[in-house]
């Protein structure tokens, strides 16, 4: 019985950290820029117009009508027009996660047509930057935080996605108190890829363009990363990957998500873009040729500084 016990301890302790060993070692970096959209599990209430005549608050997900499910404003309309001899709806709601229920009620304008005094939305469409793709799998990682509404700051749950061709066309430089931006042009045909997952760690899905699965580079631990030099490959111009130097400021290894504070050190990168600019997040951070990690956020009372996830942190997620 002991020797039993003994056996089944030691395949306890050998089977939990066997998550931490199937992380890839070799990514190919990224440093594209990516044009981003995703679509929202639910209608996302952002606003209101009129007299509403409903309990529902700003960040609410709408969930379904008249106990029907619906996921998109699409799906909402058509339920509303089935429903269309019924003034009062039913509505079903996520708020915090949790589902409740209540009443919408209807209007009509002059023209006879329904109104719910509701601002909505489904979908989020955007710009970021490729981090890594896991040769592996097809999987790649970018972003280095999740997709949230700006009005709500509401994260979006995931329904579908996609990654896609954008290049850059200009950059609105930061200056004090302000974050400036990487302006891009969409190719909403050229599809990389798909999106399944929004974290706080980033979006994550399946690669499906051509890459060169040779260009490899060695992926570094947070127990590698050290203070000084470093580099981060964005793009500035059209889909160009440049690198610039940045230094490594200080290495916290218990933040969930802001685990490289470092600093740009590069002038070419300064005076095109005043510093981090929107648009640059998952930028790679390379450092004695390997990845460590990607940018996530910037310090707006000096946009020179930013911080920085571990790429271990993203490679977790992704799994």
């Amino acid at each position: 019985m002991n020797f039993k016990r003994k056996l089944l301890i030691l395949f306890l302790i050998f089977l939990f950290p066997l998550k931490a060993f199937a992380l890839t070692k070799y990514v190919v970096p990224g440093g594209e820029n990516l044009g981003i959209t995703i679509y929202n599990k639910g209608v996302l209430v952002v606003g209101f117009y009129d007299d509403l005549k409903s309990d529902l608050n700003v960040g609410d997900t709408i969930v379904s009508i008249n106990d029907t499910s619906i996921s998109s404003i699409n799906d909402m309309l058509k339920t509303i027009d089935t429903n269309s001899n019924t003034i009062t709806l039913k509505i079903g709601y996520k708020r915090s996660n949790k589902l409740g229920y209540t009443t919408l009620k209807l209007t009509k304008d002059n023209n006879g047509v329904f109104k719910t005094g509701l601002y909505v939305k489904d979908s989020i469409t955007g710009i970021g930057t490729l981090t890594f793709i896991d040769p592996s799998t097809n999987r790649y990682g970018a972003l280095g935080h999740s997709i949230t509404d700006s009005k709500t700051n509401i994260k979006f749950e995931v329904r579908d996605g996609k990654i896609f061709k954008s290049n850059v066309v200009g950059v609105d430089k930061s200056r004090d108190g302000y974050a400036g931006e990487k302006n891009a042009k969409f190719y909403f045909d050229t599809t990389y890829g798909t999106i399944d997952k929004n974290l706080e760690t980033g979006i994550y899905g399946t690669y499906n363009d051509d890459y060169n699965s040779d260009n490899l580079i060695l992926v570094g631990d947070m127990e590698s990363i050290k203070l000084g030099k470093a580099y981060i490959r964005t793009t500035l111009t059209a889909n160009k990957i440049e690198e610039f130097e940045i230094e490594i400021l200080e290495v916290n290894k218990t933040s969930e998500t802001k685990n490289i504070l470092f600093q740009i050190t590069d002038n070419n990168l300064i005076t095109k873009t005043g510093g981090i600019v929107r648009g640059m997040s998952g930028s790679p951070i390379i450092q004695d040729d390997k990845i460590i990690g990607a940018i996530t956020h910037t310090v707006v009372s000096d946009n020179t500084k930013g911080y920085g996830i571990s790429i271990i942190k993203m490679l977790e997620s992704m799994e």
